[in-house]
This record gives structure tokens, sequence and C-alpha cells, in this order.
């Protein structure tokens, strides 16, 4: 999700995609540490950091107003509600407040997204989920808050959505092959932000976040559907990467990954062959979701 790849047909894509804030930033909130122990004297080793209180930095006014900032920036268009960014702009401040108070008491609700498709270079489509504009400023707070605490999980090969690593990608991809790795495995997750199980999604951020109402907000965007053509459809699905990449990456394959496609740079066929199954059967078995049988293959450049 959020905090470095993801994408979906809604409102968790939008959430991922958003521009962030600095990952240096630390928030301000209740962080539990719980320990390993080790051995019978009761020392332990760091295991984990959890934050217990979340949701008062999100709605604070100062981070509403840099999230409405940064959704300003990116523009784009009107939700279901047809609130432009410019109408937005207009009573900016009263929004905020608005928005500051819904959050704080409770009663804020996302609306369901704004269907819309764009075309694909395969001649397909790709469905897009437009949030209001309302929902992308809560959604960019959110993002804010988050980053912090998920950005130093993630692995060295994730690509996607990430502040500042786009432009590193190909280098990456190019030095591994000029360090003589000729086998490359090109592959595209099938469907993948159509797909993977929400409730995996919101278990995966509650190992990081035990905030409920944070996680109630999450589940919100998550579940207020789309509307296109046939009205009002229900959305199933999340998504999240990082342990995919944790678990290619720990088994020595050099994976880049972007979004929902990825390469892995290999010495030999064989090991092109073995990185292949390896990344089916941990997408399939663990998290849900299948390769795009046309665009999944092992080649040599």
């Amino acid at each position: 999700m959020l905090c470095g790849s993801v994408d979906c047909c809604g409102a968790g894509k939008y959430m991922t995609e958003a521009r962030t804030s600095s990952p240096c930033e630390r928030p301000c909130a209740v962080i539990e540490e719980t320990r390993e122990a080790r051995g019978d004297a009761g020392v332990g080793k760091l295991k984990s950091r959890k934050v217990h209180s979340l949701i008062d930095k999100v709605y604070d006014l100062t981070n509403l107003a840099e999230a409405w900032k940064r959704v300003r920036e990116n523009k784009g268009s009107s939700g279901i509600d047809g609130l432009t960014v410019t109408a937005f702009e207009e009573r900016a401040e009263e929004h905020l407040v608005t928005l500051n108070s819904q959050l704080r008491d409770g009663t804020y609700r996302p609306r369901p997204v704004k269907r819309a498709a764009i075309a694909k270079s395969d001649r397909g489509t790709r469905n897009l989920g437009i949030p209001s504009v309302r929902d992308r400023v809560v959604q960019q707070a959110l993002v804010q808050k988050m980053i912090p605490i998920f950005e130093p999980l993630f692995a060295d090969c994730s690509f996607g959505y990430r502040p500042g690593r786009s432009p590193h990608m190909m280098r990456k991809v190019w030095g591994e092959i000029n360090e003589g790795n000729l086998w490359v495995v090109d592959a595209d997750l099938r469907s993948y932000f159509d797909s993977i199980d929400q409730d995996r999604l919101v278990s995966l951020i509650a190992e990081q976040i035990s905030d409920g109402r944070v996680l109630q907000l999450i589940r919100g965007f998550l579940a207020a559907g789309v509307i296109d053509g046939d009205g009002w459809q229900p959305t199933k699905t999340g998504s999240f990467l990082n342990p995919f990449d944790q678990a290619m990456t720990k088994a020595g394959y050099r994976l880049t990954r972007w979004a929902d496609d990825f390469v892995v740079v290999c010495r030999t066929r064989q090991e092109a062959e073995a990185a292949l199954t390896m990344a089916k059967g941990f997408l399939h078995d663990k998290l849900k979701v299948g390769l795009h049988p046309h665009r999944s293959r092992e080649r040599r450049v």
C-alpha cells in the first residue's frame, strides 16, 4: 500500500501513488518496542516497533494543509461529487477545518471513486479510480504520516512510487547487465491491483500500526467502492508487494520492481528459470496473485 509499492482500482491505489513527505521525517506517535527473549536472563534484542497513536497526527491542521498543497500541485480531475481542485481552493480553509473535525470525531466517510479507463500500449485498458478532492487530501495526509514508518522497511529493489527513486531504476538494471548478467526475467503481475486480498493488505499494515482508527480509515478507503456506468460497484482488493521484494532479495536474486512489473537480472538461463519459478510460487501462495501469461518470460539480452 501505501508506503512503497502499491496500486489498485480505487482509493488504495491513489494512496500508494500519492506524493509523500521526506522519508527522513519521523511521526510524532507512540511507538512500542517489543523485544525477543534471548536466554534466561531476559535480555532481548529489538524485534519490532509498532505505532499505537497516529490518527491525531493525521488530522492535525498543519498536516492537512501540507496534504492539500500537494493535492493542489498534482491537480487532477474531480471525483463523483464534482468538486474541482479550483473550487476546493476557493474555500480551502473551511474545507480543511471540516476535515479536521470529521477525522477527529470519527464522522469522516470516504466516498466511492469515479471509474475511468485509459488505453494501454497493448490495446487493452487499465481501470483507474479518481477519488474526490476531499478524499485525496485525507489520503495524502495519511500517507505523510505513514511513509516514515514503512519506508525503512522497503527493499532497495523497489522503485514504485517511492520519492526520489524512479530516475535510478534503469541505471541499476543496466549496471547489473554490464557486470555480465545477461539473462533477464521480465514479468508483469496479472491484474494485480484488482486481485490482491484487502484483508491481507490491512493485516500487513497492522504489523506496524496498531492505531485502530487509522486501520479503520484505511479500510474505509478500500471499501468505498467505485462509480461507473453500471452504478456503484464494491472494491474487494488492495495491494502490497513488500513481502515479495524481501523474499526475492533474501534468496539472492537481483530484483528491480516498479509497481506491478519487475525484472530479475541473472547470470544463466537456469538461474532465470529458477527466479521465475520462485516468483510465481511466492506470489501465488503468499499474496494470491499471478503473473501475466503473455508478458512474463526469461530472455537473453
